[in-house]
């Protein structure tokens, strides 16, 4: 099915535009990227290590980076300590948090109170906005994740707009015993290729709008140039592009 495919062309039209095309071509389906993002980008900063860069208002740790004063950066930086790989003009806010393995593109800006913690993969022109949480994913070019969002798991093409509390969660509902047992089920889209991982957020194709406090079900792959509007939650499933979510809908078996 071509959806669960990740240049299968439901998702993306210009992937190779994006810089690192070349690390994610490997894969076939779509949820593969995130299970291999940490060793991947461990190899990434590999490449692109260079001299650590040590700048003023930013305090580089084995805890991450934090950001402590209003910084735009006038060439590619790597903070060796934390891991982080940061482009040129990037623009960071105060009480920002990077961890590491990261990387973000040129002229992405992390705004005040946004927390990226670990197994991130940013593109150009970016925004990661005020108390937006980010972990283990891959954003594309141009996408905006501006207020109160969060991502986990998951991954979002080019010119993707979070609107303001839209999350992408990541986690099923466990039960009493599951919670008790510190154990997760893993998650399965139902066939032998499904995800089998124990937390999975959304796949978000080209110019996806997701509308005011839209919540998007774990498990959830949409189509590029769909729309979602606010206040809408989106039900675990394959869609296809150009789709229009109002209020509870599910997905076609």
């Amino acid at each position: 099915m071509e959806a669960k495919e990740l240049f299968g062309g439901a998702y993306f039209e210009r992937p190779e535009d994006f810089e690192h095309y070349a690390l994610l071509n490997s894969f076939k389906y779509a949820w593969e990227p995130l299970k291999n993002l940490g060793s991947l980008l461990e190899e990434l900063l590999k490449s692109k290590r260079q001299k650590s860069a040590s700048i003023e208002g930013i305090s580089d740790s084995e805890q991450g980076l934090f950001v402590q004063d209003w910084t735009t950066l006038t060439a590619p930086s790597y903070f060796e300590r934390s891991q982080v790989w940061l482009g040129e003009g990037v623009i960071l806010e105060p009480t920002a948090i990077v961890k590491g393995p990261a990387v973000i593109g040129d002229h992405t800006a992390i705004r005040q109170g946004a927390y990226l913690r670990g197994n991130v993969l940013v593109g150009r022109h970016c925004v990661l906005g005020h108390a937006t949480e980010l972990k283990n994913s891959v954003i594309m070019d141009h996408s905006e994740a501006g207020h109160f969002n969060y991502i986990g798991d998951s991954i979002l093409g080019s010119y993707v707009n979070m609107g303001a509390g839209s999350r992408l969660a990541n986690l099923q509902f466990r039960t009493s015993q599951e919670k008790e047992e510190g154990f997760i089920r893993p998650m399965s889209l139902g066939n032998e290729e499904g995800a089998q991982m124990e937390k999975m957020g959304a796949v978000l194709g080209d110019h996806v709008e997701l509308g005011c406090n839209a919540v998007i079900c774990p498990g959830t792959f949409i189509g590029k140039h769909s729309w979602v509007y606010p206040n809408t939650t989106v039900a675990k499933g394959f869609y296809p592009p150009r789709h229009f979510f109002r209020l509870r809908e599910k997905a076609k078996t």
